[in-house]
This record gives structure tokens, C-alpha cells and sequence, in this order.
């Protein structure tokens, strides 16, 4: 039987919260700083938005928007740093989590050590965390870019791997909760821990390649299964040479 999990560790975006309302607001962001730039700021706008829904996680997104936008590919060296500084200083006041996502997290929180592992630039990490209101009840956050940039984002496994050193446990027993297969399910499998994926956010009908333990439809059901697995109690097989009690 395979020992339970001794700590979970969540993801953040499209785990906890709609990722989408993020970049909603980011991309207003963009938009003005482009019109104080003397560009057609809502075209920029459009086509940032564009490009966000082409996944969210690329880089080069503002330059792709601004030539989308007609912007001349010269113009770009000029014009991309201040409008990706917009984006990175964007601090929503709110963001929503999922519905029952805090009370799930305090359930895991009473139950087993819990921690956050999200991919990104710290600065907007740390501001998305912040406004779902969320961080008092993680014990540790690790964003994998402060490791070593892009190169260590999941699924390389460096940053589970610092996590299990920092709760104190072994990696194999970790508990990834996340909604991205290639992401949260791959780096579980690739230090042999268990994953729990959940189908919503901007990633909800990618396959599941790798394959998770369990997928679930919201973070309360992949919550209750992880209190389960938690909870489970490994009896050492009896040795053949064991006398019997009958």
C-alpha cells in the first residue's frame, strides 16, 4: 500500500483563484500605459487581451500584442519595458478565490503541513496572493522563479524538492493540488509524489498527460479527497514466518 502523504502543496493560479481576473486587470493596466506612451491604448488593449487567452504563461506577450496592434517592430525596444513594468506593478485591490477554497485550505491546514508552489514573476505572485487574502493560511510560499527564473519552473522539480526540505518532509510523500497536468501532475511524478488535478481555470480540457491519482471539478472535492488520503493508515504486511494469532 503506498504510505500517505504527510503535506500538501498547492498551486495558486486557476487553483485557488480564476487566473482570468488577473489578467483582466493587467491588461487595463497595459492599455493606459500605452495610451501615456502616445499609442491607440485600447487597440493595445485588445490585442493584449488576445494574446493572454493564447496562454497566459508565454513570454514575449507585449511585443506579440504591440506588433498585433500595428506597432513597428523598431518601435518595440523602446515601448516594451515600460509597458511590461505596467503589467508587473499591477496590484488588484481583490481577487475572489474559487467558492469554498479558503475553508477547504483551513481544513488542510489543521490537517497536514501546507504550502504554495506557483510559477512566475514574484512581484505579480506576491501580489495575486496578496489579494486573495489566502497567504495567512499557507506555512510557506515558494515562487519557482526566485530559484532560477523560467529554467525553474514546474515541471522541474527543484522548487517541490525545496519545499519538502522546508516542511520537513520527504518529497514522496508530498500532495501536489493543482490544475495543470504538465505543471502540478508532472512535477509531483518527477520526485514520485501523488497529485490531485483539478479541471477549471484557462486549462480545464487539457488532457491529462501525465495522468493524475484523482481529478476533480472544483478545489473543495480535490480538498475532501486529500483529507482522505491524508488520513489513510498503512498496516505493515505480516511476514510469512509470523505466528498466527488464530
Amino acid at each position: 500500500m503506498t504510505p500517505p502523504p504527510l503535506a500538501v502543496v498547492v498551486d495558486l493560479d486557476d487553483t485557488l483563484y480564476p487566473q482570468a481576473e488577473y489578467l483582466a486587470g493587467a491588461a487595463v493596466a497595459v492599455g493606459a500605459a500605452a495610451t501615456a506612451a502616445g499609442l491607440d491604448g485600447e487597440r493595445v488593449h485588445a490585442a493584449l487581451v488576445r494574446e493572454l487567452a493564447a496562454g497566459s504563461d508565454a513570454g514575449g506577450t507585449i511585443d506579440r500584442a504591440l506588433l498585433a496592434a500595428g506597432v513597428p517592430a523598431g518601435d518595440l525596444p523602446a515601448l516594451v519595458p515600460p509597458l511590461v513594468a505596467a503589467f508587473t506593478r499591477h496590484e488588484p485591490a481583490r481577487l475572489v478565490p474559487y467558492p469554498g477554497v479558503p475553508a477547504a485550505l483551513e481544513a488542510l491546514a489543521a490537517a497536514a503541513p501546507l504550502a504554495c508552489l506557483t510559477d512566475g514573476n514574484p512581484v505579480i505572485q506576491a501580489a495575486k496572493l496578496a489579494a486573495t487574502g489566502l497567504e495567512p493560511l499557507l506555512a510557506v510560499v515558494l515562487v519557482t522563479d526566485t530559484l532560477g527564473g523560467r529554467a525553474a519552473r514546474k515541471p522541474s522539480p527543484g522548487g517541490l524538492l525545496a519545499l519538502a526540505d522546508a516542511l520537513g518532509v520527504p518529497a514522496d510523500r508530498l500532495l501536489v493540488i493543482g490544475d495543470r497536468p504538465g505543471k502540478d501532475v508532472a512535477v509531483a511524478a518527477a520526485v514520485g509524489a501523488r497529485a490531485i488535478r483539478i479541471r477549471q481555470g484557462e486549462y480545464a480540457d487539457a488532457p491529462d498527460e501525465p495522468r493524475a491519482e484523482a481529478v476533480t471539478g472544483s478545489f473543495p472535492e480535490a480538498a475532501a479527497l486529500a483529507l482522505v488520503l491524508l488520513a489513510e493508515v498503512v498496516v505493515p504486511a505480516r511476514s510469512a514466518a509470523a505466528p498466527s494469532m488464530g
